[in-house]
């Protein structure tokens, strides 16, 4: 595992493997407009959104109830370097339709991500997870190493149980009495239907120690706020079933533990964590520690979005990475 701390500043950004201006200017009219497409897995229709150009990368979103539409606009920096492949994961957003919380398990998750993978016709993407999507990636590389080129790892979530429950521990004495009234909320009716406002209220409070700086707060809830009224009462209640369901199956076994099977992988893998992160530190580098020859970067100043708080922090990390693996295993684009 190899440690770095990346500051702020402009010489830092200046060392990037980012395209020329003209190159940028030339890409520009097919990077600035999103292109979608659907998937159709069994009764399902996965929602994809393809920007960019350069390195595929598989973006994996975070909740498990979320859906991509919180990355954005933000994370679409990327794309005048890599290919950003963004997707709802079944059950969730635009996925949604004819689907069952029932029916989705971890194993229909791998399978999505590769129908993902082979409807886009990349051989070896790298997979970008953030927060809950990265152990969506560690579950994929795991069953389909070959499949995966690089993996980044953006502000990880839990690998074990028992890293959960240091988190859960960790987490809830942080909130103080804030815990008390999120539970307030989430007992009542208007929570429990699925009511926008009343999901706000709730993640306002679940997400005030996750960010470093007020107003990134205040802009991630503003995001978020849109996002549940756009989903409606029946999406957000069918998503939170599709968490429910996921989590019987990973941070709800006793035994779920990730960590030692991540020592079979040779992936050259970057986790990116922020000192601000809600996640302790050591869950970060539990997994950097258990893959061999992972990357562990801290950002300083920065908390559980690292794409929307540190970006050019995170962009350098990214480059540094890429330009890194590119230089010891001459693994190409």
């Amino acid at each position: 595992m190899r440690t770095r701390l990346v500051a702020a500043g402009l010489s830092a950004l200046l060392l990037t493997t980012l395209p020329s201006d003209s190159a940028r200017a030339l890409q520009s009219t097919r990077t600035a407009a999103p292109r979608e497409s659907r998937i159709q897995v069994d009764k399902a229709s996965l929602y994809c959104r393809e920007i960019g150009q350069g390195q595929p990368l598989i973006v994996l979103h975070g909740g498990p109830d979320f859906d991509h539409s919180y990355l954005l606009p933000d994370l679409d920096r990327l794309a005048d370097a890599f290919r950003l492949i963004y997707y709802d994961q079944r059950g969730r957003g635009r996925s949604a339709d004819q689907v069952l919380p029932e029916e989705v398990t971890l194993a229909s998750e791998i399978d999505d991500l590769d129908m993902v993978r082979q409807h886009f016709h990349v051989k070896s993407p790298a997979l970008l997870g953030h927060s809950w999507g990265t152990v969506l990636a560690l579950q994929y590389a795991l069953r389909h190493p070959e499949r995966v080129s690089h993996m980044i790892l953006m502000n990880p979530a839990p690998a074990s149980t028992s890293d959960f429950a240091m988190f859960r521990k960790v987490y809830v004495q942080g909130l103080g009495a804030d815990m008390d009234r999120q539970r307030a909320i989430m007992a009542s009716a208007a929570y429990k239907e699925g009511d926008p406002e009343a999901v706000a209220a709730r993640y306002r409070i679940h997400f005030k120690p996750a960010l470093a700086r007020p107003a990134d707060y205040e802009k991630l809830m503003a995001t978020m706020k849109a996002v549940f009224v756009s989903q409606g009462k029946e999406g957000i209640v069918k998503a939170r079933a599709v968490e429910d369901r996921l989590m019987r199956e990973t941070w709800q076994v006793d035994s779920y533990d990730l960590l030692p099977k991540l020592q079979t992988l040779s992936i050259p893998t970057l986790v990116i964590w922020g000192d601000h992160d809600v996640f302790p530190i050591e869950i970060a580098a539990h997994i950097a520690r258990a893959i061999p020859n992972a990357q562990l970067v801290t950002l300083k100043d920065c908390g559980h979005f690292a794409y929307l708080e540190c970006p050019g922090e995170a962009r350098n990390a990214f480059n540094d990475f890429f330009r890194r693996t590119r230089a010891t295993t001459g693994r190409a684009h």
